[in-house]
């Protein structure tokens, strides 16, 4: 849970504690001052971690062996460039089976063609349904963010020429029914929507084998550092729900020699599996902060507020930092505490003796303090002066040397001391320490 401290001007600061300060005659640790006016600064305080601008990990499209490398650790590179090749022979068998399965539908219903019947249109639409769930699923394993993209929209197009196709379909079945058309026009119907799913398996098939030479997601620094194999989709799987006729001719699936689980180690003729892990890029051209900060005050927090940061790997050292947003979704702990992700951009670090601190690394720990408030010259009086009557803030007034309670209305609430917005005047003097002691109407000189 984040904690909520302060800070105000410290002239002015020392001259309020110094003001007018007597102590009750019977009343020991009872303390007046009068109220002046000063700098308040309301802080939140909140763990955060280093960030860097962008950490992309490439991994493999398909099962296979490493057939080159072409970067070191550490090394530098830029957005696009070959990082390393797989060699996957299960993937290139996929694309010509996917090729021959297109083939076959381009020519089924016409002479010399695998006939396509009418007999099985009413299972139609559920096949395709499954056939497109599992490319979207195979398009969505392609370790390529651009490429994965691509994929994806490639399919959404793919459905809807289904759609149309299928309805053109359905119409020239309708015809024949009433006696309007003719078989051949429904077959060709029929076939033109079945061929849609081999297009689409073929596209999804191509983009597999085109994201074997992976190429750097974004510049930066790169990392060798092999990750768990993880069983994706794979794009084997979209013939399987295409008609059997196909399924006979071109192969049950589009590739996919799925065996036991792969040591993953990236270099030269080492196996991997489809999904792998295999290079980490990190691009540390700006740093940020990802902080959490409690429910209770992220509504403190806006765009733009200033903040001081500290890590744990350089004490004695201060960064600037600037809020930049403000994540809407809450992120709910082990213990049920609600906190939002705040992230700030990372300035340079002034260590103790003036100097510039050391540039920090991504996934270092940090506390922010972030200034969601800050009141210049106004009534402020010591924190401890303040005390809760019921619903309200209430301070000890000491007039002609009797105390009387006063609800006060406060604004920026610093560690020391706080702004009054409404109660208190500048130079009324108050009980600023031991107020847990006074009375109504007590004596206090």
């Amino acid at each position: 849970m984040t904690t909520r401290v302060g800070a105000a001007s410290a002239g002015l600061a020392a001259a309020v504690l110094l003001l007018s300060a007597c102590s009750g005659d019977d009343l020991p640790g009872v303390r007046v001052a009068a109220a002046e006016r000063a700098t308040v600064t309301e802080v939140v305080e909140a763990p955060a971690t280093v960030a860097a601008r962008a950490t992309a990990t490439a991994s493999a499209a398909a099962d296979g062996v490493v057939a080159q490398v072409g970067v070191r650790d550490g090394e530098q590179v830029r957005r696009g460039e070959v990082l390393l090749r797989v060699e996957s022979p299960s993937a290139r068998r996929a694309l010509r089976r996917a090729r021959a399965a297109d083939e076959q539908a381009a020519t089924a219903g016409s002479s010399g063609g695998v006939p396509v019947t009418l007999s099985g249109a009413a299972q139609a639409d559920a096949t395709a349904q499954r056939a497109f769930d599992r490319a979207r699923r195979t398009a969505q394993a392609i370790p390529d963010r651009r490429v994965r993209a691509q994929a994806l929209s490639a399919l959404r197009v793919s459905q809807s020429q289904y759609a149309a196709a299928r309805a053109s379909a359905d119409r020239a079945a309708a015809q024949l029914a009433a006696g309007l058309g003719s078989l051949s026009d429904a077959v060709t119907a029929l076939s033109a929507a079945q061929r849609v799913q081999t297009r689409a398996a073929v596209d999804v098939a191509r983009r597999t084998v085109a994201a074997l030479t992976v190429r750097a997601p974004v510049a930066g620094t790169v990392s060798l550092s092999p990750g768990p194999a993880s069983d994706g989709p794979d794009a084997a799987d979209l013939l399987s729900q295409l008609p059997e006729s196909l399924q006979s001719q071109a192969g049950s699936a589009l590739g996919g020699d799925s065996g036991g689980s792969v040591t993953a180690t990236v270099s030269e003729g080492a196996p991997v599996r489809r999904g792998q892990p295999l290079v980490t890029v990190t691009d540390t051209s700006t740093l940020s902060l990802t902080a959490l900060v409690d429910e209770t005050d992220v509504l403190l927090v806006q765009p733009g507020v200033p903040a001081g940061a500290e890590l744990d790997a350089v004490p004695d050292a201060t960064y600037d930092a600037t809020v930049t947003t403000i994540d809407p979704t809450p992120t709910t702990s082990t213990r049920g505490g609600v906190s939002f992700v705040v992230r700030l951009s990372l300035g340079r670090g002034t260590a103790a003796d003036g100097g510039a601190a050391p540039i920090p690394r991504p996934g270092m720990s940090a506390v922010v303090d972030l200034q969601v408030r800050t009141a210049r010259d106004v009534v402020a009086v010591p924190a401890p002066a303040v005390f809760r009557d019921g619903r309200r803030d209430a301070v000890w007034v000491v007039k002609n040397g009797i105390a009387r309670k006063r609800l006060v209305r406060l604004g920026a609430q610093g560690q020391s001391r706080v702004e009054v917005l409404e109660g208190i005047a500048e130079g009324e003097r108050l009980v600023v320490r031991g107020a847990d002691r006074v009375r109504e109407g007590q004596r206090v000189t």
